[in-house]
């Protein structure tokens, strides 16, 4: 029998540093398309962000016990499968709305206002869950997480970028103009390097280990974009375009989050960090080529 704490999962501060630099980089290129009549689109229609806040806090969580009382994995892939549902929408999910044609304005809001009280939900949420996992006993398991550190976090990766891009936008037009091509082309390079380097770092582990939760990832991250989808477009019958930003929004959470609760507040737990460093890597894949299909389907 596999002893899932025993696999060591390989983020270093380095990667960490790298990807921040290269997400807030990702978000300055989002800025150079924003407007601000977007954000006042997403003022009022605020029943956007309300349905995009219930499928992430309320129906993601719901879906994610379902799956684990349909696929009763290990105790940690159950814990890892709800830390990723608790966790707030990863800032990727910015840039693969941008690519997709879908509302960025509505995605950044939900983005932002996710991550700015994650420092309660997150806790809240996985509790919660926590209490329903059918088997296994994981004992008291606390963790807290700074509110000061998520704030830092959304000036670093969100605020700051896009505040350099307003001011690109409505101060220096004609240079805007004349490297904004060129920015979206490297943000596209960018977001695949993602992808690279999330798998180079741990191959060996991915190889090992992968048909473990395969499957179990590639279920649960592709019925959260679903839906995302079908309970924004159908139920709260919004546009299109919100449709798609909340189906992303609900499918990328910031597992890079969930690792760093995993690495400090759960020892490394095995099965956990297979889980989140999987889901690194993966909602990068689905989310991309859902962007690239939807941009598709619009020309």
């Amino acid at each position: 029998m596999i002893d899932l704490n025993s696999i060591s999962i390989n983020f270093d501060q380095n990667q960490v540093v790298l990807l921040n630099i290269c997400l807030g980089f990702l978000m300055f290129g989002v800025a150079l398309d924003l407007k601000l009549s977007d954000f006042n689109y997403v003022i009022g229609n605020k029943k956007s962000v309300f349905a995009g806040l219930i499928s992430q806090w309320i129906l993601l969580p719901i879906l994610t016990l379902i799956l684990v009382w349909l696929f009763r994995p290990e105790y940690s892939i159950a814990l890892g499968m709800i830390l990723i549902a608790s966790c707030p929408g990863g800032n990727v999910s910015n840039y693969a709305v941008h690519l997709s044609g879908a509302n960025v304005a509505l995605s950044v809001v939900l983005t932002m206002i996710s991550t700015i009280l994650c420092a309660l939900t997150t806790p809240l949420i996985f509790a919660q869950l926590r209490k329903f996992i059918p088997e296994g006993h994981a004992g008291d398991i606390v963790f807290d997480i700074s509110f000061t550190d998520m704030i830092s976090t959304i000036f670093q990766l969100i605020l700051l970028p896009l505040l350099l891009g307003f001011i690109c936008v409505n101060f220096f037009p004609i240079l805007t103009g004349k490297i904004k091509g060129i920015i979206k082309k490297l943000s596209l390079l960018i977001f695949i390097g993602f992808v690279i380097v999330a798998v180079a770092g741990n191959l060996d582990n991915l190889l090992n280990y992968l048909g473990l939760v395969f499957f179990i990832v590639l279920v649960h991250n592709g019925l959260a974009l679903a839906m995302g989808y079908f309970f924004s477009s159908s139920v709260m019958q919004l546009p299109f375009r919100d449709s798609k930003a909340i189906s992303i929004e609900t499918g990328i959470q910031n597992s890079g989050l969930a690792l760093i609760l995993i690495f400090n507040f759960f020892d490394g737990m095995g099965g956990m960090a297979l889980i989140a460093a999987w889901w690194s890597v993966w909602h990068l894949i689905s989310s991309l080529t859902m962007a690239a299909w939807w941009k598709h389907r619009a020309k």
